[in-house]
C-alpha cells in the first residue's frame, strides 16, 4: 500500500477532538519488578554454591542418559520424557538428540520396545512416538493399529490402561494432514479421559492431575517453563520419581528465575523512564506480560540479548496498536503510518505531540544495538526486522481505514491484512535478531518468502483465537469488524457456528506446524521452534478470554509463577 501524506492531513488535527477509550485497566504490577535489579554479595555467593551443586548433578544426569541397557529401553524414555517436561532438557539437548537419532533408526518400534519386556505397551509405542515427534524425526501413525479390533476401532480393553490412554492422547497432538487413525485416537481418548476424570475414577492422584491438566491442554501446546512448574509438584508424588532429576530441575528454575527477575527489571526501568503511562495513558501498561509472551519464545540463559530486543518491541507494538485501534483520528494515523515508512527522526516534526515520545521510542529500540551488530556484520537483522514492523504498521493503517469507513470486509479481503496485524510476521522475524550464528540472511528471506506455511499458520492462530475471545469487548469501543463479525457477515452464520469453524482452522494450523517441523526442514530447527513457541503463548494467553488485555486474571498467576514465586525445594 502507497501511503503519500496529503496538504490537508499535513496539519495536526485539534487535540480535543472526540476520542474512543477503550478503559484498559492499568498495569497490576507498578513498580513491582523494579526491586531486583542487583543482587548483594550474599546472594551472589549463594548462586555461586548453587552452580557447583547443579554441575555436580548435571554429570549425574548425563550418565544416566548415556548408560546403555538394552533390557530397559522404556526406561530411556522415560528419562528423557521427564528432563523434558521438568524444563531442564536445553542442558542435555546433545545427549537427548543422539539418543533419539539412535532409536529412530531402527524404524520398527516393535523392535526397539520388545512387548515381552513391557507391561504398558501402549504407553511406551506413544511416547516413543511423541518423542521422536517432537525432535523432528518422520515416524508412521500405522505403529498405532496393532491397538484396533477387527472392526478397525480402538480396542475397549485399551481403556483400563489409563497412563497408555494419557500417552496415546498427547501422540496424537503430533499428527499431521491425512493421518486418521491419530484423528481417531484423539476422539477414542479424549471421550474416555474426560469421562474417567469427571467422575474421579481415576485412583493416582498425580494421574489424575496429570490427565486434568493435558486435557486443559496438550504438552504440543503449553509453554515448557510454564508446565514444568506444575510438572514438579505432581512428579514428586510419584513414588517412582528419580530424585536426582527433581532436585536438579528446582535448582535451575530458581537459579536461572533470577535472571529473568533482573532482565525484567532492566526492561522495567526503561518502560518506566518512558512514562508512556502518563503520556499515552490510553494504551495497555502491559510491559510484565510482554516479558512474560517472549519467556515463553526463549527461556534459556543463552538468549538474553533476544528477550530483551523482542520484549522492547513487542511492548512497542502494543502502544502502536492501540494507537490505531483506540485513539488516533484516521488523520493522525495517515501521518504516523507515512512517518514510520521513512524511519527517520526528522520525521517526528510532522506528529502530533502525543505520537512524538512513542515514534522516538520505537526509532530508539531498533537502533539500541545497532553498532553492535554493524561491527559483527550482522546489521542486515535490523534492516528485516524495520521491514517487519512497517509491514504491520501498514496493515494497522487499513484496518483503521476500514473502522472510520464502518466497512465489514470479506474474510477474503480481510484475512491478509488481519494475519499481518496479528504481530507474528513482526514478531518471529525479530525474534531471530539477538540469536546466535545460528540465523542466517537466509533465514529471514524463508520468513518474508510468500507463502510461508509455518508462519502462515502461526498467525492464524493467533489472530483467530485473538478475535474468538476478545471480539465483543473491542466492538462495544468502536473497533474494526473482527474475523468473527466479517464471517458472520459474509455467511450468515451464527457466532457459534462460526467459532466452530475457526477451531477447525486452528486445528488444521496445528497440523501444518507440526508437518513444517519435520525433518529435514527448510531452516534449523531452533528457529522453527522460535514461531512454534509463539503459538503456544497464544494457546496460553487467548484460549479462553484475553488474557493480556484482562491481565488481572489468570496471567496473573502464571507471571507469578515464573517470576515472582521460587520452587520450594
Amino acid at each position: 500500500m502507497s501511503l503519500q501524506v496529503s496538504a490537508a492531513a499535513s496539519s495536526v488535527p485539534n487535540e480535543d477532538c472526540n476520542r474512543r477509550s477503550a478503559n484498559f485497566h492499568p498495569s497490576i504490577w507498578g513498580d513491582y519488578f523494579l526491586s531486583y535489579a542487583s543482587g548483594d554479595s550474599l546472594e551472589a555467593d549463594h548462586v555461586n554454591n548453587v552452580n557447583v551443586d547443579l554441575l555436580e548433578l548435571k554429570e549425574e544426569i548425563k550418565r544416566m542418559l548415556m548408560v546403555v541397557d538394552v533390557n530397559k529401553p522404556l526406561q530411556k524414555l522415560d528419562l528423557i520424557d521427564a528432563i523434558q517436561r521438568l524444563g531442564i532438557s536445553y542442558h542435555f539437548k546433545s545427549e537427548i538428540d543422539e539418543i533419539l537419532e539412535t532409536i529412530h533408526k531402527d524404524r520398527h518400534v516393535s523392535g526397539i520396545i520388545d512387548d515381552n519386556n513391557v507391561d504398558d505397551h501402549l504407553h511406551s509405542i506413544s511416547l516413543q512416538f511423541r518423542l521422536l515427534r517432537q525432535h523432528g524425526h518422520k515416524i508412521s501413525c500405522d505403529v498405532f493399529n496393532k491397538f484396533k479390533d477387527s472392526n478397525g476401532n480402538f480396542k475397549e480393553s485399551l481403556v483400563t490402561d489409563i497412563k497408555g490412554m494419557l500417552s496415546l492422547y498427547e501422540a496424537t497432538h503430533l499428527r499431521v494432514h491425512g493421518e486418521d487413525i491419530l484423528e481417531e485416537a484423539l476422539a477414542f481418548t479424549t471421550s474416555h479421559l474426560e469421562s474417567m476424570a469427571a467422575s474421579q475414577l481415576i485412583n493416582s492422584p498425580p494421574l489424575a492431575e496429570q490427565v486434568n491438566g493435558a486435557l486443559n491442554r496438550p504438552i504440543r501446546r503449553g509453554l515448557q517453563r510454564l508446565d514444568a512448574t506444575h510438572y514438579m509438584s505432581v512428579y514428586q508424588e510419584d513414588p517412582l520419581h528419580n530424585k536426582v532429576l527433581l532436585t536438579f530441575a528446582k535448582l535451575d528454575f530458581n537459579i536461572l528465575q533470577k535472571q529473568h527477575q533482573k532482565e525484567l527489571s532492566d526492561i522495567s526501568r526503561w518502560w518506566k523512564n518512558l512514562d508512556f503511562s502518563r503520556k499515552l495513558p490510553f494504551a495497555r501498561d502491559r510491559v510484565v506480560e510482554c516479558y512474560f509472551w517472549i519467556l515463553g519464545v526463549y527461556f534459556e540463559p543463552e538468549y538474553i540479548l533476544a528477550r530483551r530486543i523482542l520484549t522492547k518491541v513487542i511492548a512497542m507494538t502494543s502502544v502502536i496498536d492501540d494507537i490505531y485501534d483506540v485513539y488516533g483520528t484516521i488523520e493522525e494515523l495517515e501521518i504516523f503510518t507515512s512517518a514510520i515508512e521513512r524511519w527517520d527522526i526528522s520525521a517526528i516534526d510532522q506528529l502530533p505531540e502525543y505520537m512524538k515520545c512513542c515514534y522516538e521510542a520505537l526509532l530508539d529500540v531498533y537502533s539500541e544495538n545497532e553498532n553492535d551488530f554493524a561491527r559483527e556484520g550482522k546489521l542486515y537483522r535490523l534492516d528485516y526486522a524495520k521491514e517487519a514492523m512497517k509491514d504491520i504498521v501498514r496493515s494497522y493503517f487499513w484496518e483503521a481505514k476500514w473502522c472510520h469507513e464502518q466497512h465489514v470486509p470479506t474474510m477474503e479481503e480481510y484475512m491478509p491484512v488481519a494475519l499481518a496485524t496479528s504481530g507474528y510476521k513482526m514478531l518471529a522475524t525479530t525474534s531471530f535478531v539477538g540469536m546466535g550464528d545460528i540465523v542466517t540472511k537466509q533465514a529471514f528471506e524463508w520468513l518474508f518468502t510468500d507463502p510461508n506455511k509455518m508462519l502462515q499458520a502461526s498467525s492464524l492462530i493467533c489472530r483467530l483465537m485473538d478475535d474468538m475471545v476478545s471480539h465483543k469487548f473491542e466492538q462495544k469501543r468502536g473497533h474494526v469488524a473482527s474475523s468473527v463479525e466479517c464471517f458472520m457477515n459474509q455467511h450468515g452464520a451464527t457466532e457459534e457456528e462460526t467459532c466452530n469453524e475457526f477451531r477447525k482452522q486452528v486445528r488444521s494450523a496445528w497440523k501444518d506446524i507440526n508437518e513444517e517441523c519435520l525433518l529435514p526442514t527448510v531452516v534449523p530447527m531452533p528457529l522453527l521452534t522460535q514461531i512454534l513457541n509463539l503459538a503456544r503463548v497464544i494457546d496460553v494467553i487467548y484460549k479462553d478470554e484475553d488474557g493480556y488485555t484482562h491481565a488481572g486474571g489468570f496471567l496473573k498467576d502464571f507471571v507469578a509463577s515464573l517470576l515472582v514465586n521460587p520452587v520450594p525445594i
